[in-house]
Parts: C-alpha cells; sequence; structure tokens
C-alpha cells in the first residue's frame, strides 16, 4: 500500500456523513451511534485520505450477520483484525477510501481511546500541527512501506492517546 499524506480536505467530512448514512441504512436498530475518527475528523490535520468511522452498537456478535450487506458495500470483512472485540472492515483495496471500526457500548475502553484522540487534537492545534508534520515526514520517507510509516508514527501515537485519555476524563465528554 502506497503511503500519501495529504493536507486537510473539507470534503471528508460529507464523505463521512454519506458512507455512515449507509452503515446506518445497514446496521439498523442494532447501532447505538456513529462517529467519524481518526485523522480526516480533524480538521486542518494532515492525513492519508481514508475515512474513519466507528460504529457504537449493542451487540457485537450481531454485527457478523451483516458481513454480506458491508461486502455488497464494497467492504472486505476483516473481523476482529489484531484487536479483541472489534470488528473491522476496509474498502478500496490498495487505494483505500474506508475504514469502519465497529465496538460494542460497553468496550469503553476502545470507544474512549479514539474519541479522546480525536477530541484532543481538535482542541490542541499545536499537537495536530506536530503530528501532520510527522505523518508527512515519514509518509516521504517511506512511501511504499506502511509498516515503517506506522512504526515512525508509533512512540509519538503512544504518547498521544496517553495525554488525550488523560485530558478526556478531565473534561465533560461523552458518546
Amino acid at each position: 500500500m502506497k503511503v500519501v499524506v495529504t493536507n486537510y480536505n473539507d470534503t471528508w467530512n460529507e464523505m463521512f456523513k454519506e458512507e455512515s448514512q449507509y452503515i446506518k441504512d445497514i446496521l439498523g436498530s442494532e447501532l447505538i451511534a456513529i462517529h467519524h475518527i481518526g485523522s480526516t475528523s480533524v480538521p486542518g490535520l494532515k492525513a492519508k485520505p481514508i475515512i474513519d468511522i466507528m460504529p457504537v452498537v449493542k451487540n457485537i456478535e450481531e454485527i457478523d450477520s451483516f458481513n454480506e450487506q458491508m461486502t455488497d458495500l464494497g467492504y472486505e470483512c476483516m473481523g476482529e483484525f489484531g484487536i479483541k472485540g472489534r470488528r473491522y472492515f476496509r474498502k478500496g483495496k490498495e487505494h483505500r477510501t474506508h475504514q469502519v471500526h465497529v465496538f460494542q457500548v460497553d468496550n469503553e475502553k476502545d470507544i474512549h481511546r479514539h474519541l479522546a484522540v480525536r477530541d484532543y487534537l481538535r482542541t490542541h492545534p499545536g499537537e495536530a500541527k506536530q503530528y501532520g508534520e510527522l505523518k508527512e515526514n515519514l509518509a516521504r520517507q517511506f512511501p511504499n512501506d506502511i509498516v515503517a510509516y506506522m512504526d515512525g508514527k508509533d512512540a509519538f501515537v503512544q504518547e498521544l492517546e496517553r495525554k488525550a485519555l488523560d485530558w478526556y476524563v478531565n473534561t465533560d465528554s461523552s458518546l
């Protein structure tokens, strides 16, 4: 997978809204909430142009019954894909456009982790700028090596998550 980091694009939020409506239609009454997460959800943040969507559902086990409908929408169904209690779907193969990370409502650890980072970056533009520059530099350095790109971000992301979660629990944030 080619690593491309671009400047923030105002259309990303519209892409989220459009795709999330399709997902809402599929998940129906199983869905509790749906969030735009990841770098494309942070205005001004440089990002890989892949829309990350996080549906929060009543029962994660029920999500497997929607695999055929998600496939019809163009997604690969990846199961937990390395995160226990998640259902992961990706769209676009080598030219990925969307990723869906489904969590059960009582999985507060993973839900809060994603929302905390998003909200922290939205309210701390200096950190967002630093993160965007790191990603841009890594993409230039490793344009054809997604693993090296991810490894290069790891220490920064770990520290970002720690700060974001600490900030998140001390603010009035909720689903």
